[in-house]
């Protein structure tokens, strides 16, 4: 194992009825941004609980932010926290609601372009914030990370900060239960992939954290299929909802080697196409692990037969078969894992190719040898 430093501040309230307890870690007399997306806040009762909860508070509501926040928008959140002098941000909505409030906790104390703090200029200050999760997905709810969509640059950037952790992050199952399908599907394959990027790469003699792994994958596999045949069994929202945040709080990574290829050409399909971010790594996975299917051998190997149980046949058959296996269970959560089911065909890969390389993204991978052939090689894979 290697070493490693880990930090997770981020108070966790889980569980039914935990939404009232959003008062307790806002400091008393703030003036309050309160963030959002789309009306359902409104429809499932979240927005009156949070409104209780924080009864007494000054609050600035915000809402109208993307599922791939965008950062035209963010700025005028950014702005508005500026001109009402609000000194906390309390998110509710999934990761990108969250992602989107972290962006604006940095540029509501940022005096110069916003857009300096997603081309690698250092956050120093931020304004403290928390959650109110109501997607089950991205982890962002207790990590210090985020990413925001640039329209006219047709980019997703990346940004990151200890500042950005969540102070407190309220996580209640049932905030769950109005999500149509694709998005259940979406958030199940969403934390999937998260554990897989941290998992499967090369044996680094850490067997707890595969094992913590494979106890998040055999979760998912188990409790997502349910989620879909009954949206109202909180047991099974609640199983999700932690694993979507344990897979990317920052434990299972520590002292193993990452390979976050799936992600960064995802993000490239998202920011041309405008493919839900969790389909677009549906799409790649399968093909990526076919094409690095030598170089992850061993762990391929171990997946296959911890996490699927695949023990007959040769190696060969069982690198397949837990390739395939993955493949179905994307299938069996409505998510798509081909390019053509989006519409797209062999013409789009020079453009991903073009904004891998103009984005450095060209020594991907756990041994930073994934460049621009091997992408293309998995991109024509997942046709």
């Amino acid at each position: 194992m290697r070493n490693f430093t880990f930090y997770n501040p981020t108070r966790i309230h889980f569980g039914e009825g935990q939404i009232s307890k959003l008062g307790r870690d806002v400091p008393a007399g703030s003036r309050v941004l309160v963030t959002h997306g789309g009306g359902s806040i409104f429809q499932n009762g979240v927005w009156q609980q949070v409104e209780e909860a924080l009864a007494g508070y000054q609050l600035v509501r915000f809402g109208g932010i993307e599922a791939n926040p965008q950062f035209d928008t963010l700025v005028r959140a950014a702005e508005l926290a500026k001109a009402e002098s609000c000194d906390f941000i309390v998110a509710v909505g999934g990761g990108s609601v969250i992602d989107g409030s972290k962006f604006i906790a940095a540029a509501a104390c940022y005096e110069g372009d916003p857009l300096d703090l997603l081309s690698g200029k250092r956050i120093t200050a931020a304004l403290p914030m928390g959650c109110v999760l109501t997607l089950a997905a991205t982890g962002s709810e207790s990590n210090p990370h985020g990413v925001v969509t640039h329209v006219a640059r047709q980019e997703k950037l990346p940004f990151s900060s200890a500042l950005l952790y969540p102070r407190f992050a309220i996580l209640d199952p049932r905030t769950t239960f109005s999500l149509p399908p694709r998005q259940i599907g979406n958030g199940v394959v969403d934390a999937f992939v998260h554990t897989i990027e941290q998992y499967l790469t090369y044996p680094a003699d850490a067997p707890l954290q595969d094992r913590y792994a494979e106890g998040l994958l055999l979760t998912l596999i188990e409790e997502g299929p349910k989620a879909l045949a009954n949206p109202d069994d909180y047991a099974v929202r609640a199983n999700l909802m932690w694993c979507a945040t344990q897979a990317l709080n920052g434990l299972l990574g520590c002292g193993v080697p990452q390979d976050w290829s799936t992600h960064m050409i995802g993000h490239e399909l998202t920011a041309l196409y405008h493919i839900d971010h969790a389909q677009t790594l549906a799409v790649v996975l399968p093909a990526l692990l076919a094409e690095r299917r030598q170089v992850k051998r061993e762990k391929l190997l171990q997946y296959a037969s911890r996490v699927w149980g695949l023990k007959e046949g040769d190696e060969e058959q069982r690198i397949d078969s837990a390739i395939q296996a993955t493949r179905d269970f994307f299938k069996r959560m409505g998510v798509p894992t081909r390019l053509s089911e989006h519409g797209l065909d062999a013409d789009v890969i020079p453009q991903v190719l073009a904004q891998l390389e103009r984005h450095g993204m060209t020594a991907l991978s756990e041994r930073r040898d994934l460049d621009l052939e091997i992408s293309e090689r998995i991109l024509l894979r997942a046709l």
